[in-house]
């Protein structure tokens, strides 16, 4: 199914995707109606689009009108920088499956699921902070409070290249002109540092319990951040 399918299919029944309606865009409205609807059909509420949601959401008739159109702590990991995956041939990381209890969700015991949102979720949940409650990095965009800028431990979210429905979030360490770096889970399959394009960014985001931040200048570089990583 593609975004705009899964929109309809959330529209014909009842939840309410905002204005925009069915526009292609995996916005946080549409993570929040794909939570609820995943936690109504007895499914993982994680906000993602995997197989089983995409079974029980097809067997909506797609053509049925709906019918109603401390923020510095965060970024320390204690130690968690270059913990990878432990694969689809190995055991699957405890440390990994540690991120998603601390997310609140227990139930994922693999390494294999997309983590980004569930490391950036540990941390909050460790820091004191209330996650989004979701997995799909795209949740974030509704999440706390808005930036206009990024900020030395703001929670940041970008377009994953291809896709409108998958994401990428992180926690930024870094910011030049083009580039705004981020400490975050599953780059890489492991826990780094890793730059991005500043274009790729949809929102920087701040705990709505914290003051909001004095600007002030963020690194510039970064030594041994990694670049062209996997966000998959």
């Amino acid at each position: 199914m593609t975004v705009a399918e899964i929109q309809r299919a959330l529209l014909a029944r009842d939840y309410d995707l905002g204005p925009g309606g069915a526009d292609d865009d995996a916005g946080p409205r549409t993570i929040a109606a794909m939570t609820a609807f995943q936690r109504s059909a007895g499914l993982v509420p994680d906000g993602i689009a995997g197989p089983l949601t995409i079974k029980a959401l097809g067997s909506v008739d797609l053509h049925r009108a709906p019918r109603r159109a401390r923020a510095a702590r965060v970024a320390r990991t204690g130690g968690a920088r270059g913990r990878n995956e432990g694969g689809i041939e190995k055991a699957n990381n405890p440390i990994v499956v540690r991120y998603f209890a601390d997310a609140g969700f227990s139930g994922v015991k693999d390494d294999v699921t997309s983590w980004c949102a569930a490391f950036v979720g540990a941390m909050l949940q460790r820091a004191g902070h209330k996650p989004s409650g979701s997995l799909a990095a795209r949740s974030y965009e509704g999440w706390g409070v808005g930036l206009k800028d990024p900020a030395l431990g703001c929670i940041a979210t970008k377009k994953r290249a291809g896709s409108s429905w998958q994401g990428h979030v992180g926690i930024v360490v870094g910011a030049s002109a083009s580039t705004i770096y981020l400490l975050d889970g599953n780059q890489g399959d492991a826990v780094s540092i890793a730059g991005f394009k500043r274009s790729e960014f949809t929102s920087f985001r701040w705990p709505a319990d914290v003051p909001l931040p004095v600007a002030t200048k963020l690194p510039t570089t970064i030594a041994g951040a990694k670049s062209g990583v996997s966000e998959a």
